[in-house]
């Protein structure tokens, strides 16, 4: 059996500071239109958005009285993801409703 002299390693690993940074957010952005049905609107936000009625009608009531409600804030691929769902969900129900996102 071969005699190996034990070295301890000179290399001693240690914790780096390297900071994690956190993904970018965006927002979901619902726009009014004269033709999507508040209602309508109220459903995509309780369905896609996973929101409680009266969240969903407060967002609802944002879009119509201003143009413009924050329906979500979230990672780029999730946002991505909600847009296309309220975009085909629209469509399926022949309404023009507007969806888009920035970063916030």
């Amino acid at each position: 059996m071969p005699d190996y002299e034990h070295e301890p390693d000179e290399a001693v690993l240690t914790e780096s500071e390297q900071q994690v940074k956190k993904p970018p957010l965006y927002k979901v952005l619902l726009h009014n239109d004269d033709y999507t049905t508040m209602e309508f609107v109220v459903f995509v936000l309780e369905t896609i958005f996973n929101l409680n009625t009266n969240e969903a009608i407060r967002i609802m009531l944002q879009v119509h009285n201003q143009g413009l409600g924050i329906a979500g804030v979230y990672t780029y691929e999730i946002a991505e993801t909600k847009v296309t769902k309220v975009e085909q969900l629209a469509e399926e129900h022949e309404y023009p409703l507007l969806c888009t996102m920035e970063e916030e």
